[in-house]
């Protein structure tokens, strides 16, 4: 295809072009009615030449005719009358300017019109050959001893070739058991026994040098190949110049295309053999059976070997020695037929390749490799039909640059995607491995390392996405289907480009600024380096902070990240603002939690993991936020607390607490005796260095604050600090239960005192008590016959 301005839009022909290949055949059916009409014969009404001369030798006809070419010119100040005759041709509509519709239309229109013409003089040179009828145009027997040196040209190129390939697998050969020595050390067990670990390593060391050596002997038979095509194209060369120099007039001009078209030709074909290696399992560089490889190579060769003469030298020489329009149409049915086999191959193999994709997918240890070719195994078959759909356009559009222009896009296409490929890879590689900061980074700031390799995934994929919208568009470009360098030259691309940059400059900064302020923030948090530790309330506003500063810098970051792309964020600002007085009307409940939220803080009323009792609830301060609360109970219950619902707030751990205790003892017992039981538990439990260090004061006892009908209560405070003194609460009244247990002292209960009557002087009647002999029987024996059992009661009852 001829090269083309980067600078100059590209009419969409390809398109065009295919509709007009889909209706070619409708086309040829009314070609014998176009050739009806010889191009010798002038149409109706067609102007006599003959007489326009005589017209102009006679002086007195000649003087009249310019005469009257004067009287039809305009006079002097009139416009001239305009039609489509006299249109300028500025006033004609571009074509680019044309919807693509009608750019289509007309596309379409004009190369049907060039086929049916061609097709129409093809059929009326066949028709005057055979009728005995001299060929306009035909200039075979000028080309006779051309056609008869290019026919010694190619026996002779042929036959060099086929003695320098049999010569060159004698290279092959070697090349092949020289890669299989290295191959078999590799697999060979080794000679001592020795331990798993060196002899994965050798097993290692020498794939690796077997993979090196069949890549060298790969280049090395792929060199080989061509260096043979060279020398054969060389042979044809020198036996075309002899034969030539020996005759008269320049007759090498199809000879030399076609040694032009061999190398090109055989060279391609020399990296199907390099890639498949039918004969030679070590040279094959693609992990294929011998039956498999032989079937592509076959596939392939014979494809680029018809496409390949064909284009490059059945049509130049058939549109050289016959017709141009005859070269036309041979070209075009000789792809139609390379189409029709290639179609048909490729829709025959669609499901064997696929399931061998899928399978080298499965054994793929790289998982962009394995989605990679499992994608590639869905769809390769629509890729193949979509390369021939394009073959065949571009080989229709333009035969002359076709095959140079599919050289040149497949070759582009190939190196993008491969390189693509690659950066993927060692993306994936680096990005696998973690972020691993120094020991004394960690120690200081703990989720920092965790932070920085939370990045990771997100930038492998943007990475990604960059390299598969860069690959995209060389191919495209490859194509023709979109100006990449005009692209990037251009306003547009220009600004697109440092939008992007300034983009990902804003989101790195972003992302840089939260990580900084959040490690302070953690370090802060969990200083543990023996400085002073941060209070609950610190604790509490920095969890606040952070917060804030997270949706304060997800904010600014996406309206500037907006305005970068274009948006305007006036309105959204705007807009904002209207929002959020609407919601300060309509949320008032809302608005109430925060500003209560807000004066708790601000008064110190509560702290993360605070025990407080508010709304009716007692628990643990596990978070708070800016509208609400939330509270651990005991039994793990989650309680959320907006701060409006909150009327009283009771905080047990605010600096400093107390255990408050008051003891029952029996009514018998002496009270001094209870004090000290109660000043020695004290003094065991400050032996326990725990809880001694929990305690802040001596022990207070204010003495006895009650008497019951079960006995007095002695109260006791221990000052404790802020929110243990639930735990002195509990080893202090294990020890208090020891002390009482081991003084004797009883602790109240409930008792049932059985009153008999007395009278006024405190009297009382003496009780009826009968005594019986016991059972002599065990327990659980019943008594015998005419015995009963009664209970015995005790003199004391």
């Amino acid at each position: 295809m001829a090269p083309r301005n980067r600078h100059t839009p590209i009419p969409p022909v390809i398109f065009t072009h295919f509709l007009a290949v889909l209706l070619l055949l409708a086309s040829m059916a009314f070609a014998s009615s176009a050739t009806a009409q010889t191009p010798d014969t002038p149409p109706s009404g067609a102007p006599s030449y003959s007489a326009l001369a005589d017209l102009l030798e006679n002086d007195q006809a000649r003087d009249q005719l310019i005469e009257q070419l004067r009287s039809l010119a305009p006079q002097d100040g009139q416009a001239p009358a305009r039609n489509a005759a006299t249109t300028p041709p500025s006033s004609v509509a571009d074509p680019a300017d044309l919807p693509l519709s009608q750019r289509m239309a007309a596309g379409l229109q004009n190369f049907t019109a060039g086929v049916l013409h061609d097709l129409s003089a093809t059929m009326t040179a066949i028709r005057a050959a055979v009728t005995g009828q001299p060929v306009p145009g035909n200039r075979l027997h000028a080309f006779l001893p051309a056609l008869e040196l290019l026919l010694y040209t190619v026996l002779g190129t042929l036959l060099a070739y086929f003695i320098f390939r049999s010569l060159a697998r004698l290279g092959f050969a070697r090349l092949n058991v020289w890669i299989l020595q290295d191959s078999k050390k590799a697999d060979a067990p080794p000679a001592e026994p020795t331990s798993p670990l060196v002899t994965s390593v050798r097993r290692h060391r020498f794939a690796s040098l077997a993979m090196g050596r069949k890549l060298l002997g790969v280049i090395a038979a792929f060199l080989i190949d061509v260096a043979a095509t060279l020398l054969a194209a060389l042979a044809g060369y020198i036996l075309t110049t002899t034969l030539a120099s020996s005759r008269d007039g320049d007759m090498t001009l199809l000879s030399l295309q076609f040694l032009t078209a061999f190398v090109m030709i055989e060279v391609a074909k020399s990296v199907s053999r390099g890639i498949f290696a039918t004969r030679y399992d070590q040279l094959r560089l693609l992990p294929l059976t011998p039956e498999t490889a032989n079937y592509w190579n076959h596939w392939l060769t014979l494809l680029i070997g018809l496409t390949g003469y064909s284009m490059l030298v059945a049509v130049p020489v058939a549109a050289t020695v016959f017709l141009p329009a005859a070269g036309k149409i041979l070209g075009l049915i000789l792809m139609l037929c390379v189409y029709i086999y290639g179609v048909r191959v490729v829709w025959k193999s669609r499901k064997t390749v696929r399931d061998e994709l899928i399978q080298r997918a499965d054994q793929s240890s790289t998982a962009i490799f394995s989605t990679l070719l499992r994608v590639l195994g869905r769809v390769w078959h629509l890729l193949a039909l979509a390369y021939f759909t394009v073959l065949l356009i571009v080989t229709q559009a333009e035969q002359d640059q076709a095959l140079t222009f599919m050289v040149h896009a497949t070759i582009q296409t190939l190196i993008a995607i491969a390189i693509g490929l690659i950066l993927a890879a060692a993306l994936s590689s680096l990005m696998s491995r973690r972020v691993q900061l120094p020991d004394h980074w960690r120690g200081r700031l703990p989720m920092l390392e965790n932070r920085i390799n939370s990045y990771v995934p997100i930038t492998l994929k943007t990475l990604r996405l960059l390299i598969l919208i860069t690959v995209s568009l060389i191919v495209l470009d490859a194509w023709q289907a979109f100006d990449l360098l005009a692209w990037l030259e251009s306003s547009g691309g220009r600004a697109t480009i440092a939008m992007i940059f300034r983009v990902a400059i804003i989101l790195v900064l972003a992302a840089a600024t939260w990580t900084v302020l959040a490690s302070l923030i953690e370090h802060r948090l969990g200083t543990s380096d023996g400085t002073r530790r941060p209070s609950e309330r610190e604790k509490t506003l920095l969890m606040l902070f952070r917060n804030a500063a997270a949706v304060v810098i997800a904010t600014m970051t996406t309206l500037i990240a907006l305005s970068q792309i274009g948006i305007n964020i006036g309105p959204l600002i705007a807009g904002a603002g209207v929002a959020g007085l609407a919601i300060g009307f309509g949320a008032q409940k809302l608005v109430q939690d925060v500003i209560t939220g807000v004066f708790i803080q601000l008064e110190n009323g509560m702290n993360q993991n605070d025990v407080v009792e508010l709304a009716g609830i007692f628990g643990t301060v596990e978070k708070i936020t800016i509208r609400s609360v939330v509270i651990r109970t005991l039994d793990g219950g989650y309680h959320l607390i907006p701060f409006s619902t909150i009327d009283k707030l009771t905080n047990h751990t605010r600096d400093y607490g107390y255990h408050y205790g008051e003891y029952n003892v029996a009514h018998r017992e002496n009270v001094d005796e209870a004090i000290a039981q109660l000043d020695l538990a004290f003094k065991d439990l400050m032996q326990d260095p725990e809880l001694a260090r929990e305690v802040l004061e001596e022990i207070s006892i204010p003495g006895v604050t009650g008497l019951t009908e079960r006995g007095f209560t002695i109260r006791v405070l221990i000052k404790t600090t802020p929110g243990n003194q639930w735990a002195i609460q509990r080893g202090f009244n294990r020890l208090v239960k020891q002390r009482f247990d081991a003084a004797g002292i009883e602790l109240p209960y409930p008792q049932a005192v059985l009153h008999f009557g007395r009278d006024k002087k405190g009297y009382a009647a003496p009780v009826d008590v009968r005594g019986v002999d016991a059972l002599k029987h065990a327990p659980g024996a019943t008594p015998a016959p005419g015995q009963t059992m009664r209970p015995v009661l005790d003199e004391g009852s």
